[in-house]
């Protein structure tokens, strides 16, 4: 949950955020009052803050890797869901790997913007024709496509002088983060208050009203593909917001889960949830493939969860793809399932 040392780092980070902005005011005010007059103040005062943006920012990025960008305008992100935490900061794309065009959940705006290749498989040729300034890559391993291997191409890039940061986004806090980077690179701190701060608060507000309002719950979470289910630990992102909201999820306790699904388990340890999340690109068929393996086991209907509507599926775009700005609406739709269930029990 948004423990005590989460809630410390967000406000040295805060505390940190406004020390800074309030300096860079200060200095434009400096300058304005330099000038001649009202309009000479405004306009110079405007210039050094554009002077500020186009300034060298240099950070850290999740692979401890320090990476130096200077007002970028060509850049490329490798990830669907950073494309889209790129533009929510303010910034402009020219490539993207292809997940972002294919799910409505990231609503890419910015222009005539080229594919580069699935992320689990990115062009690098595709991504260095398009001379790039900045390159957002993947430090992640698995995901649908299998294991992604974009922190090969570190090399290449650096070598061809093309700066590259890494970030690694299961949870919101991630997510937080790295929003927090680049509103710093494009200096656009109130769209780090609106995508960012403002869905913490809501966040946090959802945690604290089902703190309130509910018992501890049981609950399984699957997710579901033409092939197969797999159940997962609160590790996940969806897995992390049911433990932030109390809920106990069966599969950090019985781990054998995890290797080894079967409906004999789930039907003996009779969760009061059963949370379902489709994947891949036909969600019905992996709902077909999860309704055909229940059908076979006359005891899946005598769940709790199956007879008391407490058996759920999820939406993809809340809680397999990251949902950025749209986070705390996940929190929220979990939180709205846990307490119509409990007012039903």
């Amino acid at each position: 949950m948004f423990d005590e040392t989460y809630r410390s780092r967000a406000s040295v980070r805060a505390g940190l955020l406004s020390t800074a902005l309030a300096l860079a005011l200060s200095a434009s005010m400096l300058v304005g009052c330099a000038g001649d007059g009202a309009s000479s103040a405004e306009g110079e005062g405007a210039s050094a803050i554009e002077a500020e943006r186009s300034q060298a920012y240099t950070f850290t990025d999740d692979m401890g890797n320090e990476v130096t960008v200077e007002n970028p305008q060509r850049v490329v992100a490798c990830m669907g869901s950073f494309a889209n935490t790129w533009e929510l900061a303010g910034g402009t794309l020219v490539g993207a790997s292809d997940d972002a065009f294919t799910f409505d959940a990231f609503d890419i705006e910015s222009p005539d913007v080229a594919k580069v290749g699935d992320f689990s498989n990115i062009n690098l040729e595709a991504v260095i024709a398009l001379e790039p300034d900045f390159v957002i890559m993947t430090c992640g391993t698995g995901g649908r496509g299998g294991d992604s291997s974009q922190a090969d191409f570190k090399a290449a890039l650096d070598a061809s002088g093309i700066p590259v940061a890494y970030f690694e986004v299961t949870v919101f806090e991630d997510y937080l983060r790295m929003l927090r980077v680049f509103c710093d690179i494009t200096g656009r701190d109130d769209l780090y208050s609106r995508n960012g701060e403002s869905v913490q608060q809501a966040i946090e507000q959802a945690i604290s009203d089902m703190s309130e309002a509910s018992e501890p719950s049981t609950a399984l979470l699957m997710t579901t593909y033409s092939r197969g289910t797999r159940v997962l630990t609160s590790s996940s992102m969806a897995g992390d917001m049911l433990a932030d909201l109390g809920v106990v999820n069966l599969a950090d306790e019985n781990r054998s889960l995890l290797s080894d699904f079967s409906l004999e388990s789930v039907i003996e340890l009779d969760p009061d949830y059963i949370f379902v999340i489709p994947m891949g690109n036909d969600t019905e068929a992996a709902m077909r493939n999860l309704e055909a393996q229940t059908a076979e086991n006359p005891a899946w209907a005598t769940l709790s969860a199956v007879q008391e509507g407490r058996y759920i599926m999820l939406d993809p775009d809340l809680f397999l793809y990251k949902p950025n700005a749209k986070w705390a609406q996940s929190y929220e739709t979990l939180a709205g399932h846990l307490v119509s269930g409990q007012n039903e029990a």
